[in-house]
């Protein structure tokens, strides 16, 4: 496959955020990251939000996906993980499919429950699900019908990381992105989206719980990803690496994704505080480093030149960092926010849906508005809208925001 090929699938994903702007086809949107094309915030945020129907869909933290007025979810419902589509206009089912996922949490992912975590992506009429166990599902987004299904048992005992797969698929350009294994033992495949089969593998570590992003880095189309104990660049036409850099948060649980910024791939991880490294070549060399914040399971989003995101540090706040430089432009000194943030750009504001740790599970998730300002945090607007966590991205669609809570989907409206 041609570089030029590549360069063209990277403005399409550019080009979908605004040729299907009301749609979310997948983990942070139709660009992975996290930008909401086509809303616009409205000039005063209402006192409260509307509530429309609401779903009981099942346990897990996956974010729903968004095509063409269909939500698809990926949930457990008893022993059994389903996908489900539901009109995103009253919430009725239109299909779901079935599968037995047996499954028990280790240790302290107990809090987290069963999942799934890992986000469904919608592309060329096919759904493509990553169960919790490692199981990937590919499905007809029309009917339900299983396409192909792989569990991987056959290369991998254990095709999924310790506390459960979190990864969720990449597709494009006719290849289908999964990383299964652990413990250092793992191998990112791109299958053929078509009919599941391997077109190519890379097998230099385990799977993280980040997800990858594909982008032009350093002059040329690259995969990026944080694997179990890197971070990595890949060849998307072939899987050659291109570079890696150690990359080991405390518990080997990488699960930001990266953020690219022209030619600034930005990390973070547990404790690590937030990294820029400079891709243009075989060697990545650190741009710039702070350790004013730093993520754990929250990914950060881009305006122009600032960095707006949810650190862990003062048990949760938010922060706006210069990309370019990484001066820390102002944190949210109050802090104590909660477990998790799920950030969004909204244009003049950004959101974010913050949720408690699962252990706070009578404490409710709220989402917070406050303005995409690089001089202090100025919060807009806070409304409940979950009973008890609420980790999954919320999807936003004209004036309608889905939250998926602990065991419901909910329809939030802008009046």
């Amino acid at each position: 496959m041609t570089g030029v090929r590549w360069v063209a699938v990277v403005l399409a994903l550019s080009a979908a955020r605004t040729a299907s702007a009301q749609d979310s086809p997948g983990f942070r949107g139709a660009g992975r990251d996290g930008k909401l094309s086509g809303f616009k915030a409205p000039a005063t945020w209402p006192a409260e939000l509307k509530q429309g129907w609401q779903v009981e869909v099942g346990q897990g933290h996956s974010t729903p996906a968004l095509v063409e007025g269909r939500l698809y979810v990926h949930a457990r419902q008893g022993e059994e993980e389903v996908v489900l589509c539901l009109d995103a206009a009253n919430g009725k089912e239109l299909w779901r499919d079935r599968l037995a996922v047996p499954y028990e949490p280790p240790g302290a992912a107990k809090e987290y429950e069963k999942g799934p975590f890992s986000s469904p992506a919608v592309s060329g009429g096919r759904v493509y699900a990553f169960g919790i166990s490692g199981v990937l599902s590919c499905l007809d987004a029309k009917s339900g019908k299983v396409v192909w299904r792989n569990d991987f048992k056959d290369s991998h005992p254990n095709p999924a990381p310790m506390w459960g797969t979190g990864l969720s698929p990449l597709v494009a350009d006719g290849i289908c992105v999964v990383h299964v294994g652990r413990e250092k033992k793992g191998t990112l495949f791109a299958l053929d989206a078509a009919d599941g089969k391997p077109r190519w593998k890379w097998e230099g570590d385990g799977p993280g719980y980040a997800s990858p992003v594909l982008a032009r880095v350093g002059g040329r189309t690259q995969l990026i990803t944080q694997t179990e104990v890197l971070a990595v660049g890949l060849d998307p036409a072939d899987g050659k690496l291109l570079w890696k850099l150690p990359y080991a948060t405390q518990y080997e649980q990488n699960s930001v994704t990266p953020v690219i910024f022209g030619d600034l791939v930005i990390l973070s991880g547990y404790k690590m505080g937030t990294t820029a490294l400079k891709v243009d070549g075989a060697e990545p060399a650190k741009a710039w480093d702070t350790k004013d914040v730093s993520m754990y399971m929250s990914t950060a989003v881009l305006k122009g030149e600032r960095l707006f995101g949810f650190s862990e540090k003062r048990s949760g706040q938010f922060f706006c960092l210069n990309a370019k430089s990484g001066e820390t432009l102002w944190t949210d000194e109050d802090g104590k926010r909660g477990e998790n943030a799920a950030v969004l750009d909204a244009g003049s504001a950004v959101l974010a849906l913050v949720t408690p740790a699962p252990r706070k599970a009578a404490e409710p998730s709220h989402l917070l508005v406050f303005e995409a300002s690089d001089k202090e945090y100025v919060e807009k607007a806070r409304y409940k809208v979950a009973d008890g966590p609420a980790f999954a991205h919320p999807v936003v669609s004209g004036s309608s925001i889905f939250i998926k809570g602990k065991t419901k989907l909910t329809q939030w409206t802008l009046p």
